[in-house]
């Protein structure tokens, strides 16, 4: 990545905020796309030590916006396009943003890759589109199942990428992420919940402790976004990030209580379940063909990632509120 021109879109996201800081650190000429707001918020970006984004060039758009797309993607050799909505919940209440954002945005940005001549665009897809796994473990070739609108949204959006490489060659590879978690996670995901909650009382708030989740520590999805991008096998690929392994919220809660030495108890709360229809019961990857084409796996076991997110959620109370749920 030395020299290389990238962009990133989301980048005042969660993982794209991560992506953006380590390709800069690594020498690439790093542009970060994020949504535009008057109150110049550059998202997550504003959480890491200024000199770890003084090198990255900020742009403001929207992806629904054909013509900020066009203007961030000008020059790049690599796009990665993280930008999307990811609240599963307010998905059920604001469908339409989800298409407009998730899949005419993606329209967006491979349009624009491909009139600009990228030379790899990895997109970013989430194992939300295979619903609740029907074969163990999931691999590339599992069923895609939409079981809530955001799932559907990024099922177009992954099948518009495919469609663009199959029917323009546009130079793409589809990237899959497991459940991805560690510093600067929004509140609402389901291990920051935990955690926030839980550094001030021994009673949580919860929503269903069935479902099972392979979580990845964010730096490994980081590393597997990268090491798609520079792998020539990858090309035209769809590939996943996991680790293979996975664990209810019912365990999740006994595993951090254990962190901080506490026992920890929850109450279920009714609005935070999903629909029954709609909630994926199990998600658990198979990351052997990220590793046959990449050579990427995962190096952050559970334990080590709970213990340096509940670190950084610990010394940075102010960046989030515990007590509402926020869809």
């Amino acid at each position: 990545m030395v020299g290389r021109s990238v962009l990133v879109t989301g980048a005042g996201g969660f993982i794209g905020g991560h992506l953006a800081v380590e390709l800069s650190r690594r020498g690439a000429r790093v542009r970060a796309l994020v949504h535009y707001n008057s109150r110049e918020d550059r998202g997550t970006l504003d959480w890491f030590e200024p000199e770890h984004v003084r090198e990255i060039e900020v742009v403001s758009g929207d992806l629904r916006d054909a013509e900020s797309v066009a203007r961030a993607v000008a020059g790049a050799e690599t796009v990665f396009h993280l930008g999307a909505l990811i609240a599963i919940p307010y998905s059920y209440v604001n469908p339409r943003s989800y298409v407009e954002t998730n899949v005419i945005g993606s329209f967006n940005v491979a349009q624009a890759s491909l009139s600009a001549g990228v030379a790899r665009v990895v997109h970013a897809s989430t194992s939300e589109v295979y619903g609740t796994a029907q074969t163990i473990p999931i691999t590339e070739e599992h069923p895609l199942e939409a079981q809530s609108p955001y799932s559907a949204s990024k099922i177009g959006a992954d099948k518009l990428i495919d469609s663009f490489h199959r029917s323009y060659e546009l130079p793409a590879t589809v990237v899959r992420p497991f459940n991805t978690f560690g510093p600067h996670q929004s509140r609402r995901a389901i291990v920051p919940t935990i955690i926030s909650q839980a550094l001030v009382g021994d009673q949580l708030v919860l929503g269903a402790l069935a479902p099972r989740r392979d979580l990845t520590f964010v730096s490994d999805t980081v590393d597997g976004f990268i090491a798609a991008a520079e792998a020539p096998a990858a090309l035209g690929r769809t590939l996943q990030l996991g680790t293979g392994i996975d664990v209810s919220v019912g365990e999740l809660v006994t595993l951090v209580g254990d962190l901080m030495g506490r026992e920890l108890t929850v109450e279920v709360d009714p609005q935070r379940l999903r629909p029954a229809a709609s909630e994926v019961m199990r998600l658990i990857s198979s990351p052997r063909l990220a590793l046959e084409l990449t050579g990427w796996s995962p190096q952050i076991d559970l334990q080590e990632g709970l213990r340096r997110t509940i670190e950084w959620i610990d010394s940075h109370a102010s960046a989030g509120r515990v007590a509402d749920y926020v869809i």
